[in-house]
């Protein structure tokens, strides 16, 4: 049996209740309030001193993963691997492990079996998704409520590298993506686990994206791709509002070509981007539902596993020049234009809280406090996670002062209030 070991130093903790601006609810998961990678953090601190921000708590024996934290006002939760099993574990803010419990079957896949997806907390629960496919439904006390397979149930097959997807919760139903011959999307009760509606089969398998949730046109809308599609699925019924073919205007559609970053939404437009040498663009939305039209594209942004952010009228993001390499990059939101690409460690992951970056390199966990500028990388401090094992793919989080950083199975929590 694996042990978690921790280590604790006092540090004043602040709560900060988030409300997400679509759902209205108190929620907590992937990328911090609307899944937009900002989180909503004041007073933090514009340097570091040159050993990093102070350490918290850390704590090892998580199990391998590349998922991120979810923490809400009481407690801290991340995914890791168990021998064939996905494990959820929960921490108190002071670093001690309250529990921990298999939620389902591990990802098969021979390439990086560890977990992959982010808890998504709502309703007074949490929701997970094992890398075999099947949905669970946590209490907060770690006892398991439900849970279904539901890629068996919808014949769906998993992906290549496993399933990475945090799941949508929205008005009552938890919402997953299993593709395949039978829905491309599922709404269950977050009470029970019974269906609420299905949407209609596009007979594509299932991407590596985090659904965006959305309000447009009056209508709840669940942003999603598929191989060849982005698609829109009204939270409400299931219904396909609108697809949008781009395959049609990917500079590298073939096979092999992988989707797997949250789209980024803005007053009526919508951002996407994803790595392997495909395009980025920026779509144009309608009230009526019909399909979007492509306003710009540009294949410098084509970020790999990292995400991106907007900041004012930049898209700050990442390069994904090869598997091994990739570089820094500024684009214009309003004309696509490149601003500039910089070299600085390597690719990696990046979020932004109180008007600055944080930026996580994947290969050695460098990490820097970056400012935003539409000239230039603007490093302002940085260092180095030195713990835990494999690629540094898990995305910073930032709650109550405190900046969560993920590395295998290890987890480092500091002070950047």
């Amino acid at each position: 049996m694996r042990t978690i070991s921790f280590r604790l130093i006092p540090a004043l903790i602040l709560t900060i209740l988030i409300i997400d601006p679509v759902s209205g609810q108190q929620e907590y998961g992937w990328r911090g309030p609307g899944r937009t990678g900002i989180y909503s953090e004041t007073g933090l601190l514009k340097s570091w001193p040159s050993t990093g921000p102070k350490l918290i708590w850390e704590a090892e024996g998580i199990g391998p993963g590349h998922s991120s934290a979810t923490v809400t006002n009481d407690a801290v939760y991340i995914t890791g691997v168990r021998g064939d099993k996905d494990l959820l574990t929960a921490f108190t803010l002071e670093g001690k492990k309250k529990w921990d419990v298999e939620y389902g079957r591990k990802s098969q896949s021979p390439n990086y079996p560890e977990s992959r997806c982010t808890p998504t907390f709502a309703y007074g629960k949490i929701f997970v998704v094992s890398g075999a496919g099947e949905l669970a439904c946590v209490s907060p006390e770690g006892k398991i409520l439900w849970s279904i397979d539901h890629y068996s149930k919808y014949g769906a097959s998993v992906p290549r590298f496993g399933i990475s997807e945090s799941p949508v919760v929205v008005d009552n139903k938890v919402i997953v993506s299993p593709g395949g011959p039978k829905a491309a999307m599922v709404a269950f009760n977050v009470n029970n686990g019974n269906v609420v509606w299905e949407t209609e089969s596009l007979n594509e398998e299932a991407q590596y994206v985090n659904p965006l949730l959305i309000e447009r046109g009056g209508r709840k809308l669940i942003i999603t791709h598929t191989p060849t599609l982005v698609i829109a699925v009204n939270a409400a019924d299931g219904k396909i509002v609108w697809k949008f073919n781009f395959k049609s205007v990917n500079n590298n559609p073939g096979e092999g070509r992988n989707y797997i970053q949250t789209p980024i939404y803005k007053d009526g437009y919508l951002f996407v981007a994803n790595g392997y040498g495909q395009t980025a663009a920026k779509l144009r939305l309608f009230d009526d539902g019909r399909a979007p039209e492509l306003v710009w594209k540009n294949p410098e942004i084509n970020p790999h596993v990292g995400g991106m952010v907007l900041i004012g009228n930049y898209l700050y993001s990442s390069t994904h020049d090869n598997n091994s390499m990739g570089r820094w990059i500024c684009v214009d939101w309003t004309t696509g234009k490149t601003m500039w690409t910089t070299s600085w460690n390597n690719k990696g992951s990046i979020i932004s809280a109180d008007g600055m970056l944080y930026i996580y390199e994947e290969r050695q966990g460098h990490v820097a406090l970056v400012k935003p500028n539409q000239e230039k990388l603007d490093i302002v401090s940085e260092f180095r996670v030195e713990k835990g094992t494999g690629p540094y793919w898990s995305h910073p989080v930032i709650d109550k002062g405190r900046l969560f950083l993920r590395h295998g199975d290890y987890m480092a929590v500091y002070s950047v209030k």
